[in-house]
């Protein structure tokens, strides 16, 4: 069989990133470099710092990177697109002309005989369960608001959308997100762990959102990875039907 990839944040598009369309190239480079080994990617969440959608219109931008999407699919490459926190207002767009198979929940597949446990990762952390959160994620899942915000047109919601998700960055110190807290700390690896008593046949849980990089083995058949990002670490996972690797694409030399 050809490789399974996972990525995620490679939040596109973020004004907190100085040299976007660098950073877009460089995650376009590394989709064509794959395309001929690729059965599948998965894209496990906030591929773009803000992706909202009107009845006839996306955002501009992005067309390297969306381009590149709909040449996978074209060849035959299942391309699995996840909503994280920031592209939680994804439409019909990407899956009707990118080709993609868009992922609203969890998903939980077989792959070569493995169960893989598969999400962005937020709301499955019960420390990011305050008032504040639980307000915003009912704000982004309401149908309601999300007709009120399509009224609004997109000269002025667009850049207020990456404002507020820039500023939601740069409120942290070095606009970075807080180190790994430890195997009995870390909310997704207590996750993992609490999830695996009621469904000891998953093999690995593959999580986004964090921005950090972990391979952390949970039992002698189970494991977790927290897949890194695209800004910085450049963090891949390739999965080849028996053994799973992460590793940073680094641009003019790894070789895939």
């Amino acid at each position: 069989m050809k490789n399974i990839y996972f990525i995620s944040d490679a939040h596109l598009g973020s004004l907190a990133i100085k040299h976007r369309r660098t950073q877009e190239r460089r995650l376009v480079n590394f989709l064509d470099a794959i395309k001929d080994k690729a059965e599948a990617i998965y894209m496990l969440g906030d591929m773009f710092d803000f992706w909202f959608e009107y009845a006839d219109v996306v955002p501009k931008g992005y067309t390297r990177f969306l381009g590149k999407i709909s040449e996978l699919t074209d060849r035959g490459v299942e391309v699995h697109f996840f909503q994280g926190n920031h592209d939680q207002w994804c439409g019909d767009y990407l899956k009707n002309e990118c080709g993609v198979i868009l992922h609203k929940e969890p998903y939980t597949c077989e792959i070569c005989g493995k169960e893989f446990f598969i999400a962005h990762g937020d709301g499955l952390d019960y420390q990011d369960h305050n008032w504040k959160t639980e307000f915003l994620f009912a704000c982004f899942k309401s149908r309601t608001l999300k007709r009120l915000a399509q009224m609004i047109h997109p000269h002025l919601f667009i850049p207020f959308g990456l404002k507020w998700a820039k500023h939601s960055r740069m409120k942290r110190e070095d606009g970075g997100e807080p180190p790994y807290k430890g195997e009995n700390e870390e909310g997704l690896v207590l996750f993992a762990k609490d999830y695996l008593k009621t469904h000891p046949s998953i093999n690995y849980f593959m999580f986004g959102h964090r921005h950090i990089e972990l391979d952390l083995i949970l039992n002698k058949d189970s494991r977790v990875m927290l897949m890194g990002e695209w800004i910085s670490l450049f963090t891949y996972a390739v999965f080849d039907g028996e053994h799973m690797f992460m590793e940073n694409y680094i641009e003019g030399e790894t070789k895939l």
